[in-house]
């Protein structure tokens, strides 16, 4: 695989005498759109848990744009520009939606850029209007729909200017409509240049999304390849329908 963005070897992760990864292998190359799937409790939390730096992994390694990732923090792997969306959105409640935005780029984004190249004011509306939200940058997160919840913390991704954005079930509980807008917000970040992990239980979306597609069951990786050929093959069918 040409300009491989991250690569994941052998990782491996437990809980007491629970298994939650065992050898996990994976490449994602620059620019790609990947697809992660698996039945609840497959271990795809746990993977990107690992990836992210809130857990840390017991076994494998990790590198990200070249850099060794095992032991660093979550905020450096964020400011090396790794980002992640969240299932539940977790927005700052007190804070306006501009003010949501304004803080991972202060936080992230400047630093990133030496505190030059980025004027936050500009970065918050160019943000909130991409995902259609400008117009109530000054109301609360309380005020939002759920679909317009899930576009702000999207947004919210998007201002630590990341590579990668590993986008956690962005659509679940949305209407048919809602997903379709949630997928070509996705697909249109991914036309300007981000790499993009989705994770997903709707597979229409993941289907129209995935370039390639991954599986994991009980911790392990059973699949990796085309979509098409994927949800094909017989384990992947016996892991969601039965054997």
């Amino acid at each position: 695989m040409s300009n491989v963005l991250l690569t994941v070897a052998g990782l491996g992760k437990r809980f007491g005498g629970f298994t939650a990864l065992n050898d996990v292998d994976l490449q994602v190359a620059e620019g790609e759109r990947l697809g992660l799937i698996g039945p609840n409790g497959s271990g795809k939390s746990t993977l990107v848990n690992c990836l992210c730096g809130t857990l840390r992994n017991d076994m494998g390694k990790v590198t990200f744009g070249g850099h060794a990732l095992n032991g660093m923090s979550a905020h450096r792997r964020t400011r090396l520009g790794m980002a992640r969306s969240f299932q539940l959105p977790r927005p700052f409640t007190t804070l306006t939606l501009a003010e949501n935005i304004r803080v991972p780029i202060l936080y992230a984004a400047n630093v990133k850029t030496g505190g030059h190249a980025v004027d936050p004011r500009e970065r918050c509306d160019a943000l909130l209007d991409m995902v259609g939200l400008l117009p109530k940058a000054d109301l609360k997160p309380a005020d939002l729909t759920q679909i317009e919840m899930r576009k702000l913390e999207l947004a919210r991704a998007m201002a630590s200017d990341p590579r990668l954005l590993i986008a956690d079930e962005a659509m679940a509980g949305l209407s048919n409509q809602e997903v379709d807008e949630i997928l070509a917000l996705l697909l249109k970040l991914n036309g300007q240049g981000v790499t993009i992990i989705m994770i997903e239980h709707i597979m229409r979306a993941v289907l129209a999304f995935s370039q390639r597609l991954v599986v994991l069951v009980a911790g392990r990786k059973i699949a990796d390849g085309m979509p098409q050929d994927v949800i094909r093959q017989p384990d992947v069918v016996a892991a969601y329908l039965g054997s």
